[in-house]
């Protein structure tokens, strides 16, 4: 419940943001603040699944807002953009978040389209609810975040934040959403099937969860398809690069002035160096 009011502020104080007023600031502060308390709202979960990239996320969160409100409480220009870049994010996913019948047809049509590739390939399946799989004994429920319209939606947040053409946005657009949409419909397959095939029987005392065979929806899961997940933002991140070359200098920006405050921590100049 907790998570689900963090996500409704977030969602208004980054939407308010936009808005060109003299609160801006204030309300770039309560979006970033409410987003790191998602993640430790969620944190529970995380640790039940054996998913540790989150949790890591959610305390680096703390260091990341202490850099952050500051320069935005000043008006810092990257600090803006980084911000512009959340609030598009949130606009684009939160349809899909707020809105049931939206998000459902969502879940719905990734179903249909991972059922297509199990009869294709000839995997045996059964789909016994509208949005679970059963493979052999292991059943996967499909759910909003294994659409991939978050990674989609952050990624279009990144591209359309910084000043572009008509015909950036489009490419930008198309550099993004079908890219994320294919491999999403590839990395859930792969996790079905290896969870339902046993595929990564490994290490069982650290990553089956209690669960008898949940070490290969882990491994799968948790490492196998985050790590794919990785490479492919950074794929997209070049290739959004590759269309709108001020993107690049945008994020390098950004990045340096991360780095000045945390060298500035250890006593170091606040110059950015290599």
């Amino acid at each position: 419940m907790m998570q689900e009011i963090f996500v409704l502020i977030s969602f208004i104080a980054f939407l308010a943001f936009l808005i060109p007023t003299a609160y801006r600031k204030y309300c770039a502060v309560i979006g970033w603040v409410s987003v790191v308390l998602i993640l430790f709202a969620k944190f529970p979960e995380y640790i039940i699944a054996n998913n540790f990239m989150y949790p890591i996320a959610a305390f680096l969160g703390i260091p990341f807002l202490i850099i952050l409100i500051p320069k935005l409480l000043e008006e810092n220009e990257q600090s803006f953009i980084l911000s512009r870049m959340a609030a598009i994010a949130y606009l684009i996913f939160a349809p899909f978040a707020f809105l049931p019948a939206v998000g459902d047809w969502l879940i719905a049509v990734n179903v249909a389209q991972l059922a297509w590739v199990f009869q294709t390939i000839g995997f045996p399946y059964e789909l016994v609810t509208w949005n679970m799989f059963l493979a052999d004994i292991y059943r996967v429920e499909i759910i909003l975040a294994c659409t991939g319209i978050q990674g989609i939606a952050i990624m279009l947040g990144v591209a359309w934040a910084v000043p572009s053409t008509r015909r950036q946005k489009i490419l930008s657009f198309f550099a993004v959403a079908p890219v994320i949409y294919i491999l999403n419909t590839v990395r859930n397959s792969f996790v079905i099937m290896a969870y339902g095939g046993q595929w990564f029987p490994y290490f069982p005392e650290i990553a089956s969860n209690g669960h008898i065979g949940y070490e290969s929806f882990f491994w799968a899961h948790n490492f196998f398809a985050e790590l794919g997940a990785l490479f492919v933002f950074i794929g997209i991140a070049w290739m959004l690069y590759r269309i709108n070359p001020k993107l690049g200098d945008v994020m390098v920006e950004v990045v340096e002035m991360f780095v000045r405050e945390i060298r500035g921590w250890f006593g170091k100049d606040k110059g950015f160096s290599g």
